[in-house]
């Protein structure tokens, strides 16, 4: 990839190109040792350099050899091709990992996106090789400027997948029907998504709980249909924050449609709404909001009842069984289990 330098002058195109590749290898692994909470000097000691070859490495201004470039990948833990090529630019999640801010928020997002980008160069690379069919990605075709909007365009992937009000069995194979690859990582956080091109892919955290795995699928899902924060005009109107909140409006109405809860009536108690979480595999959490969004469950009701997550025995009670959770032992999509079934049997 890194090319020399060819030609004199301080002004010649491939040499400041050059010096643009490299600082951004150096850039990189700054932010690599960053988030495996080492200083230069320890990271230095590590693969056998002093602190300040590290500080010119990550000021672009040495080069590192292939040598020393293994060693990096082995003591940070990330593969090679993480400090060799650029990140694609558009991501669902983006913390910046600076000196004065490397949080643990910042560690964990950086760790969930070197996982995505290795992801999408993994299902890239199969689709090249012809084993892995491109699936054609979703996109709302109405605008998406409110939580309301939002919420419509979840009832119409609903609909593109004929599946009308019913629960979503597979958070997996439905990402995958509307274009987008997820990859179940032993990463804590939450999770991510990238689109590159005719290709989407996303990494989710199989740390959290059931409800909370496919909130965070759904939640990326969102990031796709609904347009990415640079094109959308959610994206130019709306702050991170307010367009994090109408994603989470797609996620939970996809989840668990406000209709359904609508359709309770006059007799829709708590154990009702344990029914409902239970069959559409929701979170509490999510399942209350929902009960708020529909109308029937106050704020002050909510309130008292969000504490009380049900129980093994309040769900056994409810619907006669515990629901089974979803994201934990399938970690790829339908597509790659048959692949990877094919290379193990050589059909």
């Amino acid at each position: 990839m890194i090319k020399d330098a060819v030609g004199s002058g301080s002004c010649d195109y491939r040499t400041m190109a050059v010096r643009e590749e490299w600082a951004g290898i150096g850039q990189r692994v700054r932010e690599a040792r960053l988030a495996a909470k080492l200083s230069q000097d320890e990271l230095g000691r590590r693969i056998g350099l002093d602190r300040t070859m590290i500080a010119k490495i990550e000021r672009g201004s040495r080069r590192i050899d292939a040598v020393e470039l293994v060693r990096l990948g082995a003591c940070l833990d990330l593969p090679l091709d993480h400090f060799l090529y650029e990140r694609p630019a558009v991501l669902s999640r983006r913390t910046a990992l600076l000196e004065e801010e490397a949080t643990e928020a910042g560690r964990e997002s950086f760790r969930l996106e070197a996982e995505l980008v290795s992801w999408l160069r993994d299902v890239r690379q199969m689709q090249t090789l012809g084993v892995l069919e491109a699936r054609p990605i979703r996109t709302y075709p109405g605008k998406i400027d409110s939580d309301t909007a939002a919420r419509q365009a979840a009832g119409w992937l609903r609909s593109l997948f004929a599946n009308g009000d019913e629960p979503i069995e597979s958070l997996m194979k439905a990402c995958q029907d509307a274009g987008l690859f997820v990859a179940v990582v032993d990463l804590p956080g939450d999770g991510a998504s990238v689109l590159d091109g005719d290709l989407a892919v996303a990494v989710v955290s199989r740390l959290g709980d059931p409800g909370r795995r496919r909130a965070t699928a759904a939640h990326e899902l969102g990031h796709l249909v609904l347009g990415d924060e640079y094109s959308s005009d959610l994206g130019v109107h709306a702050s991170r924050s307010g367009r994090e909140a109408i994603i989470d409006a797609f996620a939970a109405e996809f989840l668990l449609p406000s209709a359904v809860i609508s359709a309770a009536g006059q007799g829709f108690d708590r154990d009702a709404l344990i029914r409902l979480a239970s069959a559409y595999r929701t979170s509490w959490s999510l399942a209350v909001r929902q009960a708020v969004r529909a109308g029937v469950l106050g704020q002050e009701e909510a309130a008292s009842w969000l504490p009380q997550t049900p129980t093994r025995a309040e769900l056994l009670d409810a619907t006669g069984w515990t629901p089974q959770p979803d994201l934990e032992w399938i970690r790829v999509p339908p597509a790659m289990r048959t692949l990877s079934w094919k290379r193990v049997d050589g059909t």
